[in-house]
């Protein structure tokens, strides 16, 4: 018996439809109790009149999704009202009211928790769930898709599956330790783990980029003071983000702005001007920049002549794009420089291609997106080189087999077969009501 929980699963916006989800061993009946007794048939929509006795509140669309065939896994009903925040709120507080048949307002992300528990997600398809409703491109919204339909999931269970041999092989040995048999060749099992953390190392690295294209990819503009940095961002934007000013030193702080290129979301961050400066304001400003350049996945480097600005020795690792500005006033002659004019828009989607090229993203490939999996990736990267130890130097098997199951132990923690109820109250809590 599953206690029924009531939400608006759609923004409360006025006008439009919104629709109100019901889950639990009580929609059912609690539905067809606001709807006269009408019949609802599962998978089947059905236009009625959803009435507190003789009072009307809106004529509404039902549609039954009977257990287990429904997101949660429970009997589902969701009512498709009109968008009237009164009508919206009106039918919510019928429902949750209603002493017949018991029902109560859902958590933020109970819904699919729900599904999560009654075994319709894995734990990474719920992340990927609240990644989906956030996402703010296409790039990001691919990612999200391609784990909530599971292609992230296949893979941890071909990992996984993978590790229970290795330790089926072990553990075997251990059963004829008196005998001294060997089941597990130990060359094959060195290319199977050498194998195996070569996926992990893969993961791990795609971290970075996961996170870039989930969140924008941060994109620093440096260079001296009056290379034309404000211009640039307002061209690139479309709009009069950043003041634009003839004299040196105006921009004292970094200004940040997002823009979709190609599907893929930049965050762009205007800098104060590099130069030595004794204004202590505008020092803090340059120290930004600098922070700002370590920060950045992407830096575009700007200057007003043929000579490129000297940058630390720590941005040799950045992907580095070379701009010079201001062609409407002297050509540029310096290769391996993007010629452009700011001010007057020229030769700005050079520039962009050349950021989307910088990015590399390739959509057919799984990346990691959440910090959370990257840590538990991490320590299953330490598990197998620790495994990897254990074979070179003889260890004893059933010390081997405590790494493997170290792995085991955290790739459960992303899938959520191992999980406490702290982690899940943190993951779900991301959701919005009615999700």
């Amino acid at each position: 018996m599953s206690e029924t929980i009531v939400a608006i699963s759609t923004p409360h916006g006025v006008g439009g439809i919104a629709v109100v989800r019901l889950s639990g061993t009580s929609a059912l009946p609690l539905a067809m109790h606001f709807m006269g007794g009408k019949s609802l048939s599962s998978h089947r929509a059905t236009y009625g009149v959803f009435a507190d006795g003789g009072r009307v509140v809106d004529e509404v669309v039902a549609t039954y999704f009977q257990a287990p065939h429904s997101y949660t896994g429970e009997d589902v009903v969701e009512f498709s009202c009109h968008g009237s925040l009164f009508v919206q709120q009106e039918i919510v507080r019928l429902l949750v009211g209603c002493k017949e048949f018991p029902c109560r307002l859902a958590e933020p992300g109970e819904f699919t928790q729900r599904a999560f528990l009654n075994g319709k997600l894995d734990l990474s398809q719920a992340e990927a769930v609240a990644d989906l409703i956030d996402s703010q491109s296409e790039s990001a919204h691919r990612l999200a898709v391609n784990q909530l339909r599971g292609g992230y999931s296949q893979m941890l269970k071909d990992l996984r599956g993978r590790f229970v041999e290795l330790t089926a092989l072990l553990e075997l040995e251990l059963d004829f330790s008196e005998e001294e048999v060997e089941f597990a060749d130990r060359t094959a099992l060195n290319i199977l783990i050498d194998t195996l953390s070569s996926e992990v190392s893969r993961l791990v690295a795609s971290f970075k980029m996961g996170n870039a294209i989930k969140n924008g990819v941060p994109v620093a503009i440096v260079g001296k003071p009056n290379v034309g940095k404000s211009t640039l961002l307002n061209a690139l934007l479309g709009e009069e983000r950043a003041i634009v000013s003839p004299i040196a030193g105006t921009t004292r702080d970094t200004v940040e702005d997002t823009f979709v290129i190609e599907g893929i979301q930049f965050r762009f961050i205007d800098t104060a001007g590099i130069r030595k400066s004794d204004d202590l304001v505008e020092s803090a400003g340059i120290e930004r920049s600098y922070k700002a350049m370590r920060d950045a996945q992407i830096v575009i480097c700007m200057t007003d002549n043929d000579e490129p600005l000297a940058l630390p020795e720590e941005m040799t690792e950045k992907k580095v794009v070379w701009v010079r500005n201001k062609i409407d006033e002297v050509a540029c002659s310096a290769p391996g420089m993007i010629p452009v004019s700011a001010k007057e828009g020229t030769n700005l989607d050079a520039l962009r291609k050349a950021l989307v090229d910088s990015v590399g993203y390739e959509s057919d490939k799984t990346m990691l997106t959440n910090l959370r999996h990257h840590e538990a990736m991490t320590h299953i990267l330490e598990a197998l080189g620790h495994v990897k130890e254990g074979l070179s130097s003889g260890l004893p098997a059933d010390l081997v087999v405590v790494d493997i199951r170290e792995a085991l132990y955290y790739l459960g923690q992303i899938t959520g077969e191992v999980s406490s109820d702290e982690v899940l109250g943190t993951i779900f809590s991301r959701f919005c009501i009615g999700k």
